[in-house]
């Protein structure tokens, strides 16, 4: 798990390309605060920075094959690294590293391009062919590892993080109000779109090959439901196999030369990974929490359940209000975008715990709505549906208060209400992105706070065409519930989830989330599954709860979901009000970067001082907050006003 950058293209001398790579791979050290390295060429050049997990005495990087012709530079980890070294070995390739590194360099001679579909990990790598003058450059199938690039004269510059590609000449931070509007509509930017003009993102599932004839851009890998879905064969044998899987996707994780911890949530998916974890931890199970002062958010007694039962070494730490608030300025410089929820922030602290611990691995249970449909969103889009097909209905909306528990106020709403609330009357059921567009609407409804000016721009723009353009041939064939489950997890997951709350805050302090429910067989399994197995009736995850039985408790096995969530605006208001916000929230302030009505933000955090619960306000709170932060962090005035405090904030 590591940092890259690189560039391609005959526009630097290799003297004067090492310093602008020194200078990008500095930019990206709390990513990898083991080692750095750099190697450039005429026409490649590559840096690094390492987080030494696997092969810790000689995984050094930028790394060549024997005869120098092939240099690589890599983040992630491939966990089937065993098994492909002894392939390569079996066919004469002799390795002079322990490192997943080299045996990707082998792969590429042996398979060239296609060594990508061979790989069973999560990264983002770069390989340089200077006998054919091209570089390959990929990322992984679920976009558990970022990469972005921009073009600068006729050079192609790439990094795992956008404030690297910041360090290079003529690379300027200017907003894109598109991105800024997808943000506040879809929760992120929708790849290739970063938050940065002319700065892009190569997304999940893709590579991109550079050479002489320019750049090309292929998708190598997509989610896909096919319509012989399995289900007829005994529900218990499906189970099975489905164990045996993540069984295997968990083992293949816990391969490290460095000790593996874990995530424990007290929720179903973290139990689920710990329970399959602990076997292959030879030393016993580390496992770490976040806590909550809150009732609605804390779910400590679950974790407790958990640790007795599994007996784990545990270590928890609690997040208040002014742990989130302290930690949010450096959230967003290592987002690198705006954010609508402060769910990143206790991460953020939980993955500083971790470090300070002295652990640098752990898995998470995160992949598991997406993959098995456990989030609230499918239930109520299969309800949608179903008051649709009667709108005249009074007994069919009642069914929305039973989705939401942790949400006491809709068992006092009438039937109409709750119909018009969640759009179950007058919606087209044929819309691709039925299930999401109340998301949408609901987010969307915080860009009321947006400027004259900023309308003006974004005036005929909807954000949501840009999904709407992306979906594959076969979308329209699926049923509605793979419909959504395609969209959340090809979307939101690694737009968001992957990125956000995961990558990005692990990575702020050094620290490797590993997956095992993202393990791309389990992922394909899964999606080979008819929906009612994933999703039977308000049972969410139906098989994989009956695949996991008998590893866990019943009270959590039996658990229903409750989301992940934070305290919001309160973090900030409810008490000792951090100067930041204050000032991200002046009339100068939100005048300057042009992009909110002052006054309407001015009376939005009044409202919330004096406390709301509203999903809008505090989207539209932590939105303007956060996007304010954006630009003070990373527009080119404020950088030469204080060049220190983006090093400052993500170190």
């Amino acid at each position: 798990m590591c940092g890259i950058v690189g560039y391609f293209g005959h526009g630097m001398a290799p003297d004067a390309a090492e310093i602008v790579l020194q200078r990008m791979s500095h930019a990206l050290r709390h990513r990898g605060p083991d080692d750095s390295g750099v190697h450039a060429e005429i026409a490649a050049g590559f840096g690094h920075r390492r987080l030494s997990i696997v092969g810790l005495a000689d995984g050094q990087q930028p790394m060549c094959n024997a005869d120098g012709a092939l240099w690589i530079s890599f983040n992630g980890e491939v966990f089937n690294h065993v098994e492909l070294r002894r392939m390569l070995e079996a066919k004469g390739y002799r390795f002079r590293t322990a490192s997943d590194t080299e045996v990707i360099l082998h792969l590429y001679e042996e398979k060239g391009d296609a060594c990508i579909d061979e790989l069973n990990g999560d990264f983002a790598f770069a390989i340089w062919d200077s006998r054919q003058g091209r570089m390959l450059v990929a990322r992984d199938r679920m976009g558990v590892r970022p990469l972005f690039y921009a073009e600068r004269r006729g050079m192609v510059f790439f990094a795992s993080e956008i404030k690297a590609l910041l360090e290079v000449p003529g690379i300027e931070a200017e907003i894109d109000p598109f991105a800024l509007d997808q943000v506040f509509t879809c929760w992120a930017p929708v790849p290739p779109r970063t938050m940065f003009k002319g700065v892009l993102e190569l997304p999940a599932g893709h590579c991109m090959v550079l050479d002489g004839s320019g750049m090309a851009i292929r998708q190598y890998w997509d989610l896909d439901f096919p319509q012989d879905v399995c289900g007829a064969q005994d529900e218990q044998a499906i189970a099975e196999e489905l164990l045996a899987l993540l069984d295997d996707a968990t083992a293949i994780r816990m391969r490290a030369d460095v000790p593996v911890g874990a995530y424990l949530s007290g929720g179903l998916d973290s139990s689920v990974t710990c329970a399959l974890a602990k076997p292959y931890a030879a030393s016993g199970l580390r496992t770490f929490s976040v806590t909550f002062d809150t009732p609605e958010h804390d779910e400590s007694p679950f974790q407790q359940q958990m640790v007795s039962a599994l007996g784990t070494r545990h270590s928890a730490v609690a997040c208040g209000p002014e742990e989130i608030a302290g930690a949010f300025p450096a959230v967003i410089a290592h987002t690198e975008k705006p954010v609508i929820r402060s769910a990143p922030a206790p991460l953020h602290v939980l993955s500083r715990h971790v470090r300070d611990a002295g652990m640098k691995v752990v898995l998470t249970g995160e992949g598991a709505d997406e993959v098995f449909a456990g989030y609230d969103l499918f239930k109520e889009a299969n309800v949608r549906r179903f008051c649709a097909r009667q709108p005249g209905s009074r007994r069919r909306p009642l069914l929305f208060s039973r989705l939401y528990p942790y949400l006491p106020g809709l068992t006092q709403q009438t039937p109409e209400s709750l119909a018009a609330f969640f759009g179950a009357k007058g919606e087209d059921i044929g819309d691709p992105l039925f299930s999401h567009r109340p998301r949408y609407r609901s987010t969307a409804a915080a860009k009321l706070f947006f400027s004259g000016d900023l309308r003006k721009t974004l005036e005929g723009y909807d954000a949501t065409d840009e999904i709407l353009a992306r979906l594959p041939g076969d979308f329209g064939r699926w049923h509605p519930q793979h419909q959504a489950q395609y969209l959340e997890t090809k979307f939101l997951l690694p737009d968001y989830i992957l990125s956000s709350q995961g990558d990005r805050m692990a990575m702020a302090h050094g620290v490797e989330g590993r997956f095992p429910f993202l393990d791309h067989r389990v992922v394909d399994y899964a999606a080979r599954l008819k929906p009612s197995l994933k999703l039977r009736g308000f049972v969410e995850k139906h098989i994989l709860r009956r695949a996991v039985a008998d590893l866990l408790p019943p009270a959590i096995a039996q658990r229903t979901k409750q989301p992940y969530r934070a305290p919001d605006s309160r973090s900030f208001l409810a008490g000792q009000e951090p100067d930041y916000v204050r000032c991200c929230f002046s009339a100068q302030a939100l005048e300057e970067t042009g992009l909110f009505n002052p006054a309407a933000a001015g009376k939005l955090i009044e409202k919330c001082r004096r406390q709301t619960d509203g999903f809008r306000d505090n989207a539209a709170f932590v939105g303007i907050l956060s996007t304010q932060l954006w630009h003070r962090t990373f527009t080119r005035q404020s950088l030469l006003n204080d060049g220190d405090r983006l090093l400052a904030a993500v170190n």
